[in-house]
């Protein structure tokens, strides 16, 4: 966890320092686009902080989800990673209970194991997503508002 939060902390740092020369540079600060309705119920920005090419075998991803909204059932041919940077959300996979998740928290997800992740009821969150490869994600199944409600109400008591 500690080389995660060193390596995040050095990609920061490089681009910061790097924002007025010839680098390819991007931004952790910037929120990034709105993400179209598919997969997910509410509101969504993603920021491709670093993308998977010939030469970088993974993606960061910076994920922020309005309270109340939540990602479909999915999975990744790779090991996901997620470092909670602000707020609050739900994590679940197949098989086993959810969870609640907050800022300084970090999850491991093992390849191919089928997930859900969602911003709180209540609160929006921020994350990281870091994954392998140019795989694209396997979405196998709906989160319906009613199974997402029913999360949040168990989650809370």
């Amino acid at each position: 966890m500690k080389k995660i939060i060193c390596f995040i902390v050095f990609v920061i740092s490089a681009s910061i320092s790097a924002q007025n020369s010839a680098y390819t540079v991007s931004s952790y600060f910037t929120e990034g686009i709105k993400a179209p309705n598919t997969h997910y119920i509410g509101e969504a920005w993603l920021n491709p902080v670093l993308q998977a090419d010939g030469d970088l075998t993974y993606n960061i991803t910076k994920a922020t989800f309005k309270a109340n909204s939540t990602l479909d059932w999915h999975k990744h041919e790779s090991v996901q990673v997620l470092i909670i940077v602000d707020g609050e959300c739900y994590y679940q996979e197949k098989g086993k209970e959810p969870t609640v998740l907050k800022e300084g928290d970090v999850i491991r997800c093992e390849k191919d194991t089928e997930h859900w992740h969602s911003s709180s009821k209540n609160s929006d969150v921020t994350y990281l997503a870091i994954y392998g490869g140019e795989t694209p994600t396997v979405w196998t199944k709906v989160v319906t508002q009613e199974y997402y409600d029913s999360v949040a109400k168990k989650l809370s008591e």
